[in-house]
């Protein structure tokens, strides 16, 4: 497709249009679990690699090809194997720009098929190469590129979602912003205001920090950027009823855009902190997001540990860890339904509460997997096992494929990033055996994940090249060959009973 003769108003319809990429024949699992029974079948001699060709690839670290070698080793499922030998390696193949500015290290991460670098993405992106990057350079290279980067593009706005290559662009690299009425500022994409957006660079860095003990990327740029986190969150509790932040987006879509000229649905200040939109970019009906108040509990509590250890800045890591309990506390009181038995997905503070799970991350079902909450934690567990149930609007179950999807994809729309949080969340091989045969039939023989698919007719799917989703996929096969080999060890031929 030539995407530039394609001119939809928005990012909604742009990957309508990237969408459905054509039926090839559907992979298919025979020993992992129950699957659609008319789906056809690829056959081993398909198992051709899908990636660029080493000279085409943009990135290479030893380290990875070396693991790639390891994990498909301990795999049985050729198929299986082949999945991940494709996708754990595609962040890098095909999605960053390595460089640098200003002296510093810079690395400038694509989603994928859309020409902006996501916070949140970028950061979920290369978070499964972490625990190779001690032994490799040029891996550590990139890492403090991806933290630096972030770090810069926090302090051109911590408001922003999303942003483009080149920092001091006046325009978006993304044409369907070019109306939206908010405070656009250069270097920007899009200006959708998303807790996670904050969380999700500082769980990198953490991450990184804790993985390689290397301090490099903590420079004064870093400081002042954490600073800038600590401080947009406490203001987003809108403890006096107000904020600088307006968005309104001239749509057909009302997930797109805000009501009350731009300053989304009333509220109740009880110390929760506002999200206007959620991770999947879609808007909040209620502007308390409960997952990622969650998560920016836990992202501060990070934030203070680097505050103290590395930057020695005892005032911000104090900071951070008195809202970080302002916001716990809140949460304690306001954010759960049904009695106190499991967590609101949105709430307002006046009482009104919304009960749904959305696949993208954070989201209820991925709060183990961030590393929230204590995987056997009762709370979440049971949150967990309404998520995947009816009493989620966005839990679909057709054709053999069950899964969570969101308003994003539409209805009947599983993404497979919920069926990855579900095995990487799970210690039930017959749990994690059933998502591993269910994401097998989920490419349509394209050898990669996508971002959404229709329960029971997978060669429906939704954006062809989603690094994310690749990459979630790569790092969900490595837990489990650590956590769970069995799984992985199983010959095609035998089915868990």
């Amino acid at each position: 497709m030539n995407l530039s003769l394609a001119v939809p108003h928005d990012r909604r319809l742009f990957l309508k249009r990237l969408g459905t990429a054509g039926a090839v024949a559907l992979a298919v699992a025979e020993g992992l679990g129950a699957l659609p029974q008319a789906a056809p079948r690829v056959q081993a001699a398909e198992f051709v690699s899908r990636r660029p060709s080493p000279g085409d690839r943009r990135f290479v670290s030893p380290a990875v090809e070396a693991e790639i070698a390891r994990v498909t080793a301990q795999i049985a499922d050729p198929e299986l194997a082949w999945l991940f030998a494709n996708c754990y390696p595609n962040t890098l193949d095909t999605t960053v720009e390595v460089g640098a500015m200003g002296g510093r290290p810079d690395t400038f991460v694509l989603t994928g098929d859309i020409p902006a670098m996501w916070l949140r993405d970028s950061s979920a992106q290369v978070w499964g190469y972490l625990h190779l990057a001690r032994s490799d350079p040029a891996l550590q290279r990139l890492f403090r590129g991806v933290i630096g980067r972030h770090a810069r593009s926090i302090l051109i706005d911590p408001y922003a979602n999303a942003f483009g290559r080149d920092p001091n662009a006046a325009k978006s690299p993304l044409w369907w912003v070019a109306q939206d009425a908010t405070a656009m500022r250069p270097g920007v994409a899009e200006r959708k205001w998303e807790i996670d957006s904050l969380c999700h660079p500082v769980r990198l860095a953490y991450g990184y920090w804790r993985a390689t003990g290397d301090t490099v990327p903590f420079d004064s740029e870093w400081h002042r950027a954490a600073q800038v986190i600590v401080a947009t969150l406490r203001t987003e509790q809108r403890m006096d009823g107000t904020s600088p932040y307006r968005f309104q987006r001239n749509t057909t879509n009302p997930e797109d855009t805000l009501m009350l000229n731009g300053m989304g649905a009333p509220t109740r200040k009880v110390g929760l902190i506002h999200s206007m939109f959620r991770p999947s970019d879609d808007a909040c009906v209620y502007p308390f997001l409960i997952p990622a108040n969650l998560f920016a509990v836990q992202a501060l509590r990070w934030l203070a540990q680097i505050a103290g250890t590395v930057l020695h800045d005892a005032t911000l890591a104090r900071d951070a860890v008195t809202l970080a309990d302002d916001v716990a506390a809140a949460l304690v009181r306001y954010g759960r339904v049904s009695d106190g038995s499991v967590w609101a997905y949105e709430v307002d503070g006046f009482g009104n509460t919304l009960f749904m799970d959305d696949a993208n991350v954070p989201s209820l079902s991925s709060l183990a997997y961030l590393g929230v909450v204590a995987r056997d934690d009762a709370l979440f567990r049971r949150t967990e096992a309404r998520c995947w149930s009816t009493a989620n609007p966005y839990f679909f179950a057709q054709g053999g494929h069950t899964g969570i999807g969101g308003p994003h994809a539409g209805v009947g729309m599983i993404w497979p990033m919920s069926l990855m949080v579900r095995a990487l969340s799970s210690d039930d091989p017959h749990v994690v055996a059933a998502c591993l045969a269910q994401l097998k039939t989920s490419d349509a023989g394209t050898g990669y994940m996508h971002e959404a698919f229709e329960a029971g007719n997978p060669t429906h799917y939704t954006r062809p090249w989603f690094a994310w989703a690749n990459g979630l996929f790569g790092e969900m096969v490595i837990d489990l060959a650590g956590r769970m080999p069995r799984v992985l060890a199983v010959p095609p031929a035998l089915k868990p009973g």
